[in-house]
């Protein structure tokens, strides 16, 4: 298939049937938008369509563009993610974007849901408590970046350890020792979502080192900052991609 027949299938599979309001009044931009997105960059690299939606998720949630997220729940849901993933991809933004804008996609998220008759709440996966999160989120935390944890809680000054205690217990704590998504999921996304912040390189090249330390090869983290690439433009994604060209 050419990248046109490509698209309208990739397209079909992910929202069904139907023309989007943008086909209508700009039917060229719509044009070269799925041709892109949906016959080139969704068959570039090792991903498989899920890992695809996530990031996409991640992305938009990010980005705060809520109405593209909210189509691309329900796209989430028609490739086979289950509310909980869905749900879980989202909670991993907030020690990036913060609360308010994780609300608001989690908002997003929930009309989808309760439009399906998915049951609200969903089940909980959390695996800490007030006791071990800080415990536990250090030993994931290592087991991601290595020895440098102790170090660098080691060397932070004292009026600024409260910071990393916050970034073990509530960062690692709180959401990467969450079922739900595994280990290797949490940290690519991870990635995705830092790169499409913008100004972040330094946190960038840690999870690029990061993601290789739980099994991401090189390979794979193209793939996925090369799908963030129409939600995050060139510049941001050539910046991330000059990090993981660094990966030895």
């Amino acid at each position: 298939m050419d990248r046109i027949e490509k698209s309208k299938e990739k397209f079909k599979q992910l929202f069904g049937e139907g023309e989007t309001a943008v086909q209508a009044t700009d039917p060229d931009f719509q044009d070269i938008l799925s041709r892109f997105i949906f016959g080139e960059v969704f068959y570039q690299g090792n991903l498989i369509d899920k890992h695809r939606e996530l990031i996409t998720l991640v992305v938009l949630a990010t980005n705060q563009t809520l109405p593209q997220l909210k189509a691309h729940v329900d796209a989430a849901l028609n490739i086979g993610l289950t509310p909980i993933e869905i749900k879980e991809a989202v909670y991993q933004c907030v020690p990036y974007i913060g609360f308010p804008k994780t609300l608001n996609a989690i908002n997003e998220i929930n009309d989808v849901f309760q439009a399906k008759n998915i049951m609200l709440p969903i089940e909980s996966q959390k695996t800490v408590n007030e006791d071990n999160r800080l415990e536990k989120g250090i030993a994931v935390q290592s087991e991601i970046f290595g020895d440098v944890i102790a170090k660098m809680r080691e060397s932070a000054p004292d009026d600024q350890k409260h910071i990393q205690d916050y970034l073990s217990a509530f960062c690692f704590g709180d959401f990467y020792t969450r079922k739900g998504l595994d280990l290797k999921t949490r940290e690519l996304l991870t990635l995705c979502i830092i790169s499409a912040l913008g100004g972040a390189e330094g946190q960038v090249k840690a999870h690029v080192q990061g993601n290789k330390n739980v099994g991401n090869d090189k390979e794979t983290l193209i793939a996925a900052i090369t799908h963030c690439l129409p939600y995050i433009g060139f510049p941001r994604t050539l910046n991330a991609l000059a990090s993981v060209n660094e990966l030895r």
